[in-house]
């Protein structure tokens, strides 16, 4: 059996603005930094065996918060786990995005598995890139313990499928700045025993820190 620690990146300032990141490499702010030391410790008991980390900086600064107390484990770098691209939408304020594309912005809130970004992806791409970096990580972990860091998209997408819910439920999964998920891969499939759980950092976070954006 294979234990999969996922968690979303710290605080950026485009969560707080609400700015469509995607590819855009945007850095963890301050209280990012300081939610990423707070999952590393939070995560401090388990003998993690591997790091994966999206390439973008704000996940693999939490990687990198998760492997300081592992200065033996090497964070592997996985663009399986990169974050969604929105395509044209990537830079801009999401009020911006619902008075220049307003119909794809509503169908996005109602109908996010219907939904191909312009000149970006749909869910369904992103399932299939993530589910088979996901995959390639079990084949070569069994019975370990692996971190992967991500990003909010990522993880719901891969949230649904080990849930065996298809991507219509998107939006019924919630992912707030350094959550973490937890679940297993046994023989009688996945086992999801934590979701979304950000106990190690409510110190650190308010209402507005926390949204999922």
């Amino acid at each position: 059996m294979t234990t999969i620690l996922l968690v979303r990146h710290g605080e950026t300032d485009w969560n707080k603005q609400q700015v469509f990141r995607g590819r855009i490499d945007v850095p963890l702010n301050s209280v990012g930094l300081e939610q990423a030391r707070a999952t590393g410790e939070a995560l401090s008991n388990y003998k993690i065996d591997a790091i994966y980390s999206s390439p973008l900086s704000r996940a693999m600064e939490t990687a990198n918060a998760i492997g300081r107390s592992r200065p033996c484990i090497s964070i592997k770098e996985a663009e399986g786990f990169i974050d969604i691209d929105f395509g044209k939408w990537q830079g801009m304020p999401h009020d911006r995005v619902n008075e220049e594309h307003k119909e794809l912005y509503n169908k996005w809130q109602r109908e996010p598995h219907n939904v191909k970004m312009p000149d970006g992806e749909s869910l369904d791409e992103v399932k299939l890139r993530s589910m088979g970096a996901l995959n390639d990580i079990l084949a070569r972990h069994e019975n370990e313990i692996v971190a992967i860091a991500s990003h909010r998209v990522v993880n719901k997408v891969i949230l649904c499928a080990v849930l065996g819910l298809t991507n219509q439920h998107f939006w019924c999964i919630r992912q707030d700045t350094c959550a973490i998920n937890i679940f297993d891969n046994s023989e009688r499939g996945f086992i999801v025993s934590v979701i979304n759980d950000t106990c190690h950092i409510k110190a650190l976070a308010d209402s507005a820190n926390r949204a999922d954006f």
